[in-house]
This record gives C-alpha cells, sequence and structure tokens, in this order.
C-alpha cells in the first residue's frame, strides 16, 4: 500500500509538469491569427474591464506569469510579453482573469491571499513537529500540532483551486467574447489553460493523501 501511495505522490506532480511544459511549448509555436501579443492581449482585456489601473509588465523566467494584487500588476514572462502565440494568448489572459477577480471582490481569491502568509509560516513549522512525533513515538502530541499546522497550508492548496479554475473560465470568456482567438483556436487556448490546471490539481491531491496518511498514523498511535 506503501509502494502505491509513494508512487501516487511522485508520479502525479512529475506528470502534470510534464504536461503543463509538453502543451505550452507545444502551443507557444502556434501564432495566433490575432497577431496579438500577451502584453497586447492583457491590456486589451484589462482597459474593456475598466482596468486601467493595472499595469502589465516584462517579467524573467519561463511560465513565471502571475498577477500581484499588492501592486495591480500583471507579469508575463519575456516570451509571452513579446510574442504573439495561442499559449501566449491564454497565459496573459488567465492572468488578466485574476486581476478580474480582484476587481470584483471574489471570495475565494481574498481568502487565499489572507491565507498564503499564515500557511507559509504553519507550512514550514509543520514539519518540525511531524519529524519529532514521527522520530519519538512516545510524543505523539508533537506529531498532532504538526498535523494541525500542516492542515493549514493543505487548505491553502485546496482553495487555491476554485481561483485558478475561475480564472481560467474569465480568461476563456474573454478571448471569445472580444475576438481575440477564433472558432478553431479555442481547444487549443483550453488545453493550454486545463494543461496549468492540472499542475494545481496535482499539488493538492498530494497534500491531501499526505495529511490523511499522517492522521492515520497518528490515529493508530492512540
Amino acid at each position: 500500500m506503501f509502494l502505491i501511495y509513494l508512487i501516487i505522490i511522485i508520479a502525479l506532480p512529475l506528470y502534470s509538469q510534464f504536461k503543463v511544459k509538453n502543451t505550452y511549448n507545444k502551443y507557444s509555436r502556434v501564432r495566433s491569427t490575432s497577431g496579438l501579443t500577451g502584453a497586447e492581449v492583457a491590456r486589451m482585456i484589462l482597459d474593456r474591464n475598466g482596468l486601467d489601473n493595472v499595469k502589465v509588465v516584462e517579467t524573467q523566467g519561463v511560465l513565471s506569469d502571475h498577477y500581484n494584487p499588492l501592486t495591480k500588476t500583471v507579469a508575463l514572462s519575456s516570451d509571452n510579453y513579446h510574442h504573439a502565440s495561442v499559449a501566449g494568448t491564454a497565459v496573459a489572459a488567465h492572468e488578466v482573469g485574476h486581476a478580474i477577480q480582484d476587481a470584483h471582490d471574489y471570495a475565494f481569491l481574498r481568502f487565499r491571499h489572507r491565507l498564503a502568509p499564515v500557511a507559509n509560516i504553519t507550512s514550514n513549522a509543520s514539519w518540525i513537529f511531524i519529524m519529532a512525533g514521527l522520530f519519538f513515538s512516545s510524543m505523539n502530541n508533537l506529531l498532532g500540532i504538526g498535523i494541525v499546522l500542516m492542515a493549514v497550508g493543505v487548505l491553502f492548496q485546496v482553495v487555491t483551486l476554485p481561483v485558478e479554475f475561475n480564472a481560467s473560465s474569465r480568461a476563456m470568456n474573454q478571448i471569445v467574447e472580444l475576438g481575440i482567438i477564433r472558432n478553431e483556436e479555442e481547444p487549443h487556448a483550453r488545453k493550454v489553460l486545463s494543461a496549468a490546471a492540472l499542475t494545481y490539481v496535482a499539488a493538492a491531491a498530494v497534500a491531501v493523501l499526505e495529511l490523511l496518511r499522517l492522521v492515520l498514523i497518528f490515529q493508530n498511535r492512540e
């Protein structure tokens, strides 16, 4: 049973990473018929939604695209920022989807932002208690504390799912309604967004499985 568990928690993240890189690389080589760069796509959607206060900037790295709610900035990796591709269009629209969520005070986004600093601390601290509790079987209470701290991080992973799925849904609606992509490009854009979403699903699944395993260990010791 443990071997199956080990295979799952190793294979699932690896597969999701392979899937997103393979899909992104494929459609980053497919030029969008609109001829718009990722930066132009982001700016167009932002302007059409009255978000003139949100900036679009270039950031280093590959697939490092993100939205920063504190600075009201959509940051796009260099390839997506400068080039006109189906992948770049989908990614840019997705990040703008987060900006629209922010403007509309989307509940899950707000909750995730408030939870993030707490989850970062508890996730790091949890392993100190977990390792101590696993090593010293007589100190099962330490394992219990670690599990509680870890649960906050797992909650963050789970809450991330609706945030990402909703941003992708908003992205597809925008690029279709604004005529940024044609009918034949829509399935390709969806593949890019679905592959990216898979990484979050995999991370959440692995986090939940690890939490459940530790809970079972804790209960068996009681």
